[in-house]
């Protein structure tokens, strides 16, 4: 939990965006409601601080709440404010960044309070996949606000904050002392709504200026920066980490500078932004060489994510199946068919780098050529194929297993002949479905070539309004 003194919104607009380069808008609105005598009640700027500024030179605008006004409550003015920003924001395409610190509905002016909200959902819905959203919660997200982060595509949340729909005490059977739903560690543990839990104010704000360095600042234009590493550099003992992808994003990074998406949900899908000669590139790759509902869904997400922004995708593959559990058996189908559509869809530059194993339908969906990889390169110790070359070797040999006198070996035998012929990585490339094999101290620099030569990529898709499930 943070000590460090709670910033003001003003304060917190200050530390996010570049020297002097705040122009407020709105400065003079406050309240029109006189119902339940609230005309005797001062609201400087409803609530809310609402403007554009620079980051790292960048254009983009900023809400900020403010607690100390009514608890930062969304009134029909203060949803007003946020929504002209919106609008201006479409307009000339730039990110819009949300400090929430928020009570919720602002109850005294009812109807015109719950109006004024559902206007910012609909301005949030038609801004999404057009400019970046990013959502930063400094004490209290709850009730309807919530939805406001989820509609973002990046949020942080500050250790001391709370994101909730239902407060802890409203759950039956539960209360805060038991499980604090509502708290920074249980909504990153447990759901997909933050990327980032922060140590503090300032720590939450460095992390978004970061952030809007990498993003492009709308779905039209593509996100590079500057690179002074070396892009030919190989990578000593990158095969060390092959069952370790965010260690292999770092490694073939500039800098080895990566930003993390959703870090403490789904751990075994690792999700990220990296820049690759100052290229900014989004990497999907497994961690614990099972897929997990969780895993599946964060995927899918990053890789629309990804397609909206014209974000190259680059997965590093190292899968075995799916994680099989009662609870994941619910779920893992619908799941990882939204991956799957996630990754076949996009058409953006997609590269695939098997780094360890490569089987079954959990390959399939990890970007395989099969639903659309441009490239897919192999480390020479990668296996693909349906299933491990000793099982395969049970399955399919299992009279002549069963006839030996020398079970182990026999099995042993028969699973170098199946790798040899058909699960190696040469085996698999003489069939096409690999590119090229690569050695693993060389994969920075065959990445980038391949993006490089993706880089005016144009592929078209059937129209359709949005996806059927």
């Amino acid at each position: 939990m943070s000590d460090k003194l709670k910033m003001s919104a003003s304060e917190r607009i200050a530390c996010l965006l570049d020297d002097a380069s705040f122009v407020e808008i709105g400065s003079e609105v406050t309240s029109r409601t006189t119902d339940f005598n609230t005309q005797s009640l001062d609201t400087p700027k409803d609530g809310v601080v609402t403007g554009y500024g620079q980051i790292d030179g960048r254009l983009v605008y900023v809400y900020s709440q403010d607690s100390a006004v009514l608890g930062g409550a969304i009134g029909e003015m203060h949803g007003k404010k946020i929504a002209a920003i919106y609008s201006l924001a479409m307009k000339v395409g730039a990110p819009v960044i949300g400090l929430i610190d928020c009570a919720g509905l602002r109850l005294q002016e009812a109807t015109d309070s719950l109006h004024s909200f559902g206007s910012l959902f609909k301005k949030s819905t038609m801004a999404s996949g057009i400019i970046p959203q990013i959502t930063v919660i400094f004490g209290n997200s709850g009730g309807g606000t919530s939805i406001l982060a989820a509609l973002s595509d990046f949020t942080y949340m500050v250790d001391s904050a709370k994101l909730f729909v239902n407060s802890p005490n409203a759950i039956k059977g539960n209360y805060e002392e038991k499980c604090d739903t509502a708290s920074a560690a249980f909504v990153s543990g447990n759901t997909s709504l933050v990327d980032e839990v922060c140590e503090s104010d300032e720590d939450a704000l460095r992390k978004v200026r970061n952030l809007v360095t990498y993003l492009p600042a709308n779905n039209m234009e593509d996100a590079f920066g500057d690179c002074e590493d070396d892009i030919n550099r190989t990578i000593p003992n990158i095969a060390d980490y092959k069952d370790d992808a965010r260690k292999v994003a770092e490694c073939i990074a500039d800098d080895s500078m990566v930003i993390e998406s959703k870090k403490d949900f789904g751990m075994d899908v690792f999700t990220g932004l990296i820049r690759i000669g100052g290229v900014t590139v989004a990497v999907i790759g497994n961690q614990e060489r099972l897929i997990s509902p969780d895993g599946a869904s964060k995927a899918a997400s990053f890789a629309n994510l990804a397609d909206s922004f014209n974000i190259p995708i680059l997965t590093l593959t190292n899968v075995k199946g799916f994680e099989a559990s009662f609870e994941s058996e619910r779920t893992i189908a619908k799941e990882t068919a939204k991956l799957t559509v996630a990754l076949a869809d996009a058409t953006v530059p997609k590269v695939n780098v098997i780094i360890g194993d490569a089987f079954g339908s959990a390959y399939i969906v990890m970007n395989s050529k099969s639903i659309g990889a441009d490239i897919v390169y192999a480390w020479p110790s990668a296996k693909v194929g349906i299933t491990d070359p000793q099982v395969a070797a049970e399955i399919i040999y299992a009279d002549e297993i069963d006839a030996s006198t020398d079970k182990v070996e026999v099995i042993k035998n028969y699973a170098d002949k199946i790798s040899k012929e058909q699960s190696d990585a040469k085996a698999v490339a003489r069939r096409g479905y690999i590119d090229d094999i690569i050695e693993p101290d060389a994969t920075r620099k065959r990445v980038f070539a391949a993006f490089d030569m993706l880089a005016t990529k144009r592929e078209d898709r059937p129209y359709k309004k949005h996806m059927a499930f």
